[in-house]
Parts: C-alpha cells; sequence; structure tokens
C-alpha cells in the first residue's frame, strides 16, 4: 500500500513493507522528491516499509533538506533546525503508520545522504544501520554521540568532482570516533550512483538485518 500525506512541511510517500519490522527512510538528493529514491529502496530491502519524505528547502526551484550556500561553507543552524524538525516528523509519521520507530534506517544520496549523516550525529536515538550514498562532511557535533549500536554504510566515487576523498575518509573518521561500524566502499564512479553499488549496499544491509 502506497499513501501520500502531508504532515507539516513534509509531502511524503509511504509504502508498508511485506512482513520485514525494519522502515528505510528514503532522503533524496538535490532536485528529487518524495518518489525519486524509492526504487532504491525496494532494490536495497524489498521486504521493508519505506518512507520516503520531500526535502523542504527549495533553491532554485529544486527541493532540499537544508540550504546550500553559495560560497560552500554550510549554514549549521540551519542544517541543525532542518535536522531536528526531520527527527520529529519520523517521530509522527511512526504513531500514525504505526511502524517501529526503533528499526528506522536512513538511506540517503547527495543532499539526502548529508541530512541522514546529521540525523545519526544529532539524533542518534534508534537507527541500527543507515546508507549514505555520496555523502560529506558538513559539520562537526559539538558532543560526539555514541552510535556503537549503528552499522553505517558509505558508497562515495573516486572521479566525484564535488566531493574529495579526504572528505568521505573524514566523514568514515568521524562516524568511527562516535563508535560506529563503519563500511567504506570506494567506486570507480562519478558523483551519479552505479547498480553494482547499490547491489553492493543491499548485500551489507541484509547480512546487517539479518535477511
Amino acid at each position: 500500500m502506497i499513501e501520500q500525506s502531508e504532515a507539516g512541511v513534509f509531502v511524503h510517500k509511504f509504502t508498508t513493507g511485506r512482513g520485514s519490522p525494519y522502515t528505510l527512510l528514503l532522503l533524496h538528493g538535490t532536485g528529487g522528491d518524495e518518489m525519486a529514491m524509492i526504487p532504491i529502496g525496494r532494490a536495497l530491502a524489498p521486504s521493508a516499509s519505506l518512507l520516503s519524505p520531500r526535502g523542504p528547502v527549495r533553491e532554485g526551484g529544486a527541493a532540499r533538506f537544508f540550504k546550500f550556500p553559495a560560497n560552500g561553507v554550510f549554514d549549521v543552524e540551519d542544517v541543525a533546525t532542518n535536522t531536528h524538525q526531520l527527527a520529529d516528523f519520523v517521530k509522527m509519521a511512526s504513531g500514525a503508520y504505526g511502524f517501529d520507530a526503533t528499526k528506522i534506517i536512513p538511506v540517503g544520496y547527495s543532499n539526502g545522504a548529508n541530512i541522514a549523516a546529521s540525523l545519526l550525529l544529532l539524533r542518534a536515538e534508534h537507527f541500527p544501520a543507515a546508507v549514505l550514498f555520496r555523502p560529506m562532511v558538513i559539520f562537526e557535533p559539538e558532543t560526539v554521540p555514541d552510535l556503537s549500536d549503528t552499522a553505517v554504510y558509505i558508497s562515495a566515487g573516486n572521479l566525484d568532482p564535488l566531493i574529495a576523498e579526504e572528505n568521505t575518509q573524514e566523514l568514515a573518521s568521524l562516524f568511527r570516533t562516535a563508535r560506529a561500524r563503519v563500511t567504506l566502499s570506494i567506486e570507480n564512479a562519478t558523483h551519479a550512483l552505479v547498480k553494482h553499488e547499490i547491489a553492493a549496499a543491499g548485500k551489507w544491509l541484509a547480512e546487517r538485518l539479518g535477511k
């Protein structure tokens, strides 16, 4: 079943799973919408429920999850505000749709991967795993959370013109400092995703979820 609704600023799609207790929180890249990540979510975890919100920030007509200043220096306050707003929406959605709030797995691409990383760093509540495609370091938290119960899969492209490999390594190091179990995959790819990396992430996720 697919439902479409609007909760606060989040237009979203929810798809009920087929027996899995997990729900993937699907977070699109710049210019995407609530439908953009659904095929990836279904490929990663065919039986999981899917919650896919549309980014509430509009820049140049494109939907995002937080502002992107022209100079590339992130507005940490804006990132934090939007992160907490997203986390509160997910809590509301878990009550509305009846999925387990302790079994939510953020899956993000680009801007969506960055807001997913921010969720882990600022609202590390009940995330057993996360899959981050093309993330980067956008801030360092004042207090490093304890992510010892969280496994994080990071997939980067060695030909990515937007994100240097050193930045990806820095993010992996930040999560390791937070005691997360990090798997870092460097693909022969640009910023765009390639088919085999989605398959690799799906295999990793299945191993973590025991399915």
